[in-house]
């Protein structure tokens, strides 16, 4: 699936004479996001550390070379002597040390835990981007039925006051009209802004202005009802990031007593070393024979060093007692995760039933709302019906096709919100929503 994905990315990029759709505007948040490269950053990092805590565990090598001038006083005076450590070479190897293989298992577990938050990340960038496309074009379609609603509510005031003049028509109708009119007209700057805002949080995400996007096609748009909530849940058991994270914690902090715990065991260590020392002793007073001229001494030393604590003023008992106190703060955090997490993915799959059933109630309303649109002109043009009448018909119209908008939307949100709670979100699938894109549809809006 990656592999086609690559390749839609490819052929939609080589394409310039298309809008600008869904997948790549992520690849373009993908490549520039600060916060998914911050995480990839701190996700090395711990990576990196693991080399350090394992060093512990490595034989430790040094070598090391002095020299220095001595000149005897009193007794000695007149004797003067060189000397130095030619080279020494020592080598220590640890035997036993549960704290340090402890240490390593935690710091490898922090390591899967950056991964884990890198990926969430990456989630999070998936989920950001298509929030913040598709507000953009909720913002243009509610700027479009409210710019609709006004040209519609125009007419009708130009029709009102052509009426009023020839007396088919009163004040009150023509204030009615004007009313409704001058409300639309603050609706539309309510809306513009809207569409200004939505416009630069999709240019946080991906640090690019988009001039136009892909829009809805309604002709391939579509519903589908989602996989039964016990599945989900179930799988939301594993796929989490937010629970394998409060797992992993739980896990450190598990590993975290043990190592509080090693400070009552012994350690043990191999140390082994090898060293040639020079001494050259000259002056007057230095007598010919074993104690003049030049001498050398060294020796080489192979143990075992073994160190038992036995009392540290009771400091490991209070590390120990922490860290006990520390796994039981983390499991209560796991516990309250997993309670998030199931309101979480019933939330989200509550969210898209209502959006499918909205969908359907909204298009059976704005076929109603048109209906009684046109019967309600009639009877007003009859003489049946009033001004207000007409006005209100007109706004039950707009707000219903507005409505069915957001509805549509909302669906798609709520699609990849689900997936964000379970944990199963990928770029692949926003595969499946850019299908549902078609034409190009300007961003760059004005009130006219």
């Amino acid at each position: 699936m990656k592999k086609t994905l690559t390749f839609l990315v490819g052929l939609m990029l080589s394409q310039s004479v298309f809008a600008e759709n869904l997948i790549q505007v992520y690849e373009q948040a993908k490549e520039t996001n600060p916060d998914l490269r911050s995480s990839l950053a701190e996700k090395n990092k711990a990576y990196a550390a693991i080399s350090g805590s394992r060093a512990s565990l490595l034989p430790q090598i040094g070598l090391s070379a002095s020299y220095g001038v001595s000149h005897g006083r009193r007794d000695t005076s007149g004797i003067k002597s060189k000397s130095g450590n030619l080279y020494q070479v020592a080598i220590s190897q640890s035997i036993f040390n549960f704290s340090n293989w402890k240490a390593l298992d935690i710091t490898k577990k922090q390591a899967s835990i950056a991964d884990i938050a890198y990926q969430y990340q990456g989630q999070t960038l998936i989920l950001n981007t298509s929030v913040a496309y598709f507000n953009v074009l909720k913002a243009i379609d509610a700027l479009s039925f409210i710019d609709a609603q006004k040209k519609a509510i125009g007419r009708q005031l130009e029709q009102t006051r052509q009426k009023f003049q020839v007396g088919l028509a009163t004040i009150e109708d023509v204030q009615n009209a004007q009313a409704n009119h001058d409300l639309t007209v603050a609706q539309q700057v309510n809306a513009l802004n809207e569409l200004n805002n939505a416009i630069e949080d999709l240019r946080q995400i991906s640090g690019r202005f988009y001039s136009s996007l892909a829009s809805i096609n309604t002709n391939t748009f579509k519903t589908e009802p989602p996989t039964q909530i016990s599945k989900l849940l179930k799988k939301s058991e594993t796929s989490n990031l937010n629970l394998l994270t409060m797992r992993l914690n739980q896990d450190i902090a598990r590993e975290q007593i043990k190592l509080s715990q090693a400070g009552h065991l012994p350690t043990a260590s191999l140390d082994a070393s090898t060293n040639l020392n020079k001494t050259d002793r000259y002056g007057n007073n230095v007598a010919p024979g074993a104690h003049g001229g030049k001498s050398y001494s060294g020796n080489n030393y192979v143990g075992v060093s073994v160190n038992l604590p036995i009392f540290s003023g009771g400091a490991t008992m209070s590390k120990v007692e922490q860290a006990q106190q520390n796994y039981v703060s983390f499991s209560e955090k796991l516990e309250s995760t997993n309670r998030r997490v199931i309101n979480q993915v019933r939330s989200s799959y509550n969210n898209i039933s209502s959006s499918i059933s909205a969908i359907k109630a909204y298009q059976q309303a704005v076929v109603s709302a048109q209906s009684s649109l046109e019967s309600t002109n009639a009877g007003y043009l009859a003489g049946t019906r009033t001004i207000v009448d007409v006005l209100n018909a007109t706004t039950q119209l707009y707000s219903s096709k507005q409505r069915l908008s957001d509805a549509k939307y909302n669906y798609l949100t709520s699609l990849l919100q689900l997936k964000y709670a379970v944990g199963t979100l990928t770029s692949d699938d926003l595969v499946y929503l850019n299908n549902m894109l078609g034409k190009e549809i300007s961003t760059l809006v004005s009130i006219k």
